[in-house]
């Protein structure tokens, strides 16, 4: 028990505790200071430093409203945030970040600084008169002039001087931790509560969360279409190719050179994401990538036959939300070669009033190739990717055929 009561008197926790009261006490100095200009000439002598009590704690009461008053600057949360999570041990993760924008974060903080400087400024007086007072009274018995300048009556016993004054200094010193600590704990307890984050801090922060694992989730489908597609597209060609290797020579010129193309591409597409990964300003423009234009190419060396059906003009789609077709098209195909192998796709894309409609079909095989074991999150990307746009999407087996469908609306924003 004593040794708990030591530590939370005079422990590390402790000690640093009070070094955040006496830092408060410190900047309540120039506010204390501006309070001596007011108070100190209504004085009986009208001398702005007076050892006047009256004047001094009279100071003191101006100096608090000056500091509430500064700490509303929106700067004062994130500094006094970092003295604390410094020296009251605290959690870090229990307070704010950033600066104080809204009213109530403001009024919060001021309470805070102003609980801060008003305790500190207290603490610390008393840190500076009380240890060299009871350090006098501790070593009084040992010297007359020391008792003359306490004024102890010479009537006392020295006996009675030994038993009462050096407690007395040693219970000085007791009292000033003991203080030290409550005052420090004091702070602590309220930390959380006036420089935690607000309900409005919470919001933002979870918008924030929200819209950077949206912008996660873009890039990981993103470098899942596109290196996916390549992957599975340049395994059944190489597979193929290894196949007739000593019977046909011309097939397999055909198919490095589709997986040449394809690779080519594919390192484009996956430069342009990475680009985004290095993007830092906010204004940086993040709508890159293939669209429905440039789906000749994608159909012409994707791996398998494609029988490409249009209804109206692609054109004529947005580009946003071409790009996601584009996309949607390009999973599709991936989907085929690794479930199906190299099966002839039937591929609808209708413009039909505000909609983009897509229709994907291909027979469903005996037994499906191994192109990448386990498969992948191609479909759960293809539902996201509707859905971020207003639309729809699905996929499973049709009787005999696997379809694909996706309706995507054109009006849909960014």
């Amino acid at each position: 028990m004593w040794r708990v009561a030591l530590r939370a008197l005079f422990g590390r926790r402790a000690r640093l505790r009070w070094v955040h009261l006496v830092l408060g006490g410190a900047l309540l100095m120039p506010f204390w200071l501006v309070g001596t200009t007011v108070v100190g000439p209504l004085g009986d002598t009208g001398n702005l430093f007076t050892t006047s009590l009256v004047v001094q704690f009279g100071a003191y009461l101006v100096a608090l409203p000056l500091a509430a008053i500064a700490a509303l600057l929106p700067l004062a949360r994130p500094l006094s945030v970092g003295v604390a999570r410094a020296l009251t041990g605290v959690p870090a993760e229990l307070f704010a970040d950033g600066p104080a924008h809204s009213w109530a974060a403001r009024l919060r903080t001021s309470a805070w600084f102003t609980l801060h400087l008003g305790v500190g400024a207290l603490l610390s007086g008393a840190s500076l008169a009380l240890p060299p007072f009871a350090v006098t009274l501790i070593v009084a018995p040992l010297s007359r002039s020391v008792q003359d300048f306490l004024h102890v009556p010479w009537s006392m016993r020295p006996f009675d001087r030994l038993l009462l004054l050096p407690p007395a200094g040693f219970a000085m010193l007791l009292a000033l931790a003991a203080c030290s600590a409550g005052a420090g704990a004091l702070l602590a307890r309220q930390a959380p509560v006036l420089l935690g984050p607000t309900p409005a801090d919470r919001l933002a922060a979870a918008e924030q969360r929200a819209a950077e694992l949206a912008e996660r989730n873009r890039l990981a489908r993103e470098l899942h279409d596109s290196v996916g597609h390549a992957l599975s597209a340049v395994t059944l060609q190489a597979g193929a190719a290894r196949r007739v290797l000593d019977r046909d020579v011309e097939f397999v010129r055909e198919a490095l050179t589709a997986i040449e193309e394809t690779t080519r591409r594919t390192v484009g597409e996956l430069d342009a994401v990475l680009g985004l990964l290095r993007q830092d300003g906010e204004g940086a423009d993040r709508a890159t990538g293939p669209t429905l234009d440039t789906l000749d190419g994608l159909v012409s060396r994707s791996g398998v036959r494609v029988a490409v059906h249009t209804d109206g003009d692609p054109a004529s789609v947005p580009a946003h939300v071409s790009r996601e077709a584009y996309r949607i098209v390009q999973e599709g195909l991936s989907n085929a070669l690794r479930h199906a192998g190299a099966v002839p796709v039937s591929l609808w894309i209708a413009v039909r009033g505000e909609e983009l409609e897509i229709t994907m079909e291909n027979p469903l095989p005996d037994r499906a190739p191994v192109a990448r074991p386990g498969g992948g999150r191609g479909l759960r990307g293809i539902t996201e990717r509707a859905a971020l746009l207003g639309g729809r999407a699905g996929a499973g087996p049709q009787g005999a055929v696997w379809r694909l469908s996706a309706l995507l609306p054109l009006g849909a924003g960014r």
